[in-house]
């Protein structure tokens, strides 16, 4: 049997998406199973023995539709029995409509379900603290029947010289093992996922003049002056349990120091959902524009747990559309005043430095 799963989003959709894989591994142990993704996103998937191949979409697929159908061939002449398309977009429906599948598996949207077998209604509201953004991808197997107890949890693979390499940069950088070490989610993908700087601060004072921790920020090169704006903002003494230096200039160096730390605080985004794969704890501070129900995945209130504007000021979103509030996402940011998080962010802390 022969398996395509088409992905073609950003770290944590594709982080996500790749328990699709995992349990079809799981149920079909002989089968190839491939999945196609964007190039940047293929670190997230190394070392992961649930996946053949990597496909990989790429900027020419996007600009050149002879590119786009070349693709398309490619993939009709791997002869697949399954596709299963989590994109469901423009690009993965011209994919999917040529690639010969018997079966062919996506979301239920209006226009195209007849270019799928099997169309899966796109639920609105979670069943469980799985969260939408695993039940969906979950409800994409559902068809294929599988005789398996299914895993919802997203892994990463760390290979052994990684985590040596992480902790020989913890050591040359003196980063004190004796203490919980917390990794801070400082920036988002945009500035409309982006929790404002001075607020940030503030929350990471409070941790830093409350906590015997170690504070280290996950940021790149190009990010440093704005993370810089950050430990300016902190006191004295939280910058001395700051390791400005140490953060992951890649992927694959980030997943290694977060394998090294004790939990994560910050943003939404890519390195939230890359510490939930090495099964770490997460305090999530949501953007006003996303929507907590898809991205609060395994929420229980103590090992994983987030807040929301919404939480606090819910006349704000009032007959409110996405779009809206998308473009009004740094106004609203403002009213998301660090207090409103103090308690629950305490809470988080107790339950899991304590252990």
């Amino acid at each position: 049997m022969k398996i395509l799963v088409i992905q073609q989003k950003m770290i944590g959709d594709v982080l996500i998406s790749s328990i699709i894989c995992n349990n079809l591994r799981k149920a079909y142990p002989d089968a190839q199973i491939n999945y196609l993704v964007y190039e940047a996103t293929t670190p997230v998937l190394e070392g992961n023995p649930n996946i053949d191949n990597l496909i990989l979409f790429q900027e020419k697929h996007r600009k050149s539709k002879k590119e786009l159908l070349r693709l398309a061939l490619s993939i009709r002449a791997t002869k697949y029995d399954v596709v299963i398309d989590a994109y469901s977009k423009l690009e993965s429906w011209i994919l999917v409509g040529l690639s010969g599948a018997k079966k062919r598996i996506s979301y239920q949207k209006i226009g195209r379900t007849f270019l799928y077998t099997d169309n899966i209604p796109f639920e609105a509201f979670p069943k469980t603290n799985l969260g939408l953004a695993i039940e969906r991808r979950l409800s994409l197997v559902t068809p294929l029947s599988l005789n398996i107890a299914i895993d919802p949890y997203p892994k990463l693979f760390v290979k052994p010289n990684e985590v040596k390499q992480a902790k020989a940069f913890l050591a040359q950088h003196a980063v004190p093992r004796d203490k919980k070490i917390i990794m801070i989610s400082l920036l988002g993908s945009e500035e409309s996922k982006t929790y404002p700087l001075e607020y940030m601060a503030k929350l990471i004072d409070k941790i830093g003049k409350e906590r015997e921790v170690t504070l280290l920020f996950n940021y790149f090169p190009k990010q440093k002056k704005s993370a810089k704006l950050v430990y300016d903002a902190c006191s004295q003494s939280t910058q001395q349990k700051i390791y400005f230096e140490v953060f992951g200039g890649d992927l694959r160096s980030f997943i290694g120091l977060m394998n090294e730390c004790d939990a994560i605080i910050g943003n939404d985004g890519g390195a939230i959902n890359m510490a939930k794969a090495l099964d770490k704890p997460s305090f999530i501070i949501f953007s006003p524009w996303i929507e907590k129900k898809i991205w609060a995945t395994f929420e229980d209130g103590k090992k994983h747990n987030s807040v929301h504007l919404q939480d606090f000021k819910p006349e704000l979103f009032v007959s409110k559309s996405e779009k809206e509030l998308k473009n009004d996402a740094i106004a609203l940011y403002q009213y998301f005043k660090p207090e409103f998080i103090f308690e629950s962010l305490d809470a988080f802390l107790n339950y899991n430095l304590n252990k």
